[in-house]
């Protein structure tokens, strides 16, 4: 996935680099070269022997047993969303229906007569590499990449245009490709291409997602810079939809009565 054969053993090691030794209940009195947890420390504080674990971080051992990824797991405090993550990536991959099958990224009609009828907010529908397949009327006027045919990531890492419509440009790049690694796991042979054609275009992105880090996030806020109006804070909200297409839908909204409502309904 994304030029990295063992992605397990890479995950792990990104997560014990970042361990502060100390808190973790280390004592050492030399001076470290490293940083994090070194292999054997984690090893030990997991209650594995030091040889199985280098086995695992390696990539010789794709497959731990789920009592050994909850070890690691405690050791390496990861979230739910790093958990389900790190499960993931050490469960084998089911053989698809159709080798040949691409994505499917056409929208069911139901879905598109409701982003018809919501004329008084921003939503969209990606595909699993972001790709806005639907979209409210309102949103391309929010937000030039909510537009059918854009893709949320290109525009975030390739548009010149992003970091002025991002005033938080840095956080959401971060949580944008954290995103997307965790979808990754899901639909690795789907996404491979288009990774690998974003590692290339994009120096910045290649950095983010080499850092590993896995986020989740299903609600929350955003402000956005919106020509003709200003900097405006808006809440959203995603729903998976049901099928096997791993299609999202995004709706944005601004909190009742003030002047994010009011902006908002004046676009609309």
């Amino acid at each position: 996935m994304a030029h990295d054969d063992n992605q397990l053993g890479s995950f792990l090691r990104s997560r014990r680099e970042k361990i502060d030794a100390a808190s973790a209940g280390v004592v050492d009195s030399t001076r470290r070269r490293v940083t994090g947890l070194r292999r054997e420390e984690l090893a030990l504080l997991a209650g594995l022997s030091p040889s199985y674990y280098t086995r695992i971080e390696q990539g010789r051992d794709r497959h731990p047993s789920r009592e050994i990824l909850e070890a690691l797991a405690r050791v390496l405090r990861l979230d739910d969303t790093e958990r389900t993550y790190l499960w993931s990536l050490a469960t084998p991959p089911l053989a698809p229906a159709d080798t040949h099958a691409g994505p499917d990224h056409s929208v069911r009609p139901g879905v598109l007569r409701l982003l018809e009828r919501w004329a008084d907010l921003p939503a969209f529908v990606v595909a699993p590499n972001r790709d806005v397949l639907a979209a409210t009327a309102l949103a391309a006027r929010v937000n030039p990449a909510w537009n059918p045919g854009h893709n949320l990531i290109e525009f975030t890492f390739l548009d010149p245009r992003a970091p002025v419509v991002y005033p938080d440009w840095d956080d959401i790049s971060r949580q944008a490709v954290a995103g997307l690694r965790a979808t990754s796991s899901a639909y690795g042979a789907e996404l491979d291409p288009f990774l690998a054609s974003m590692r290339e275009r994009s120096e910045a992105f290649r950095a983010l997602w080499d850092s590993h880090d896995v986020y989740d996030r299903v609600a929350g806020d955003k402000r956005l810079r919106v020509d003709g109006v200003g900097v405006l804070r808006l809440n959203f909200e995603t729903f998976t939809l049901a099928g096997p297409r791993g299609h999202v839908l995004y709706v944005y909204f601004p909190e009742s009565g003030g002047k994010d409502d009011e902006a908002l309904r004046g676009l609309a």
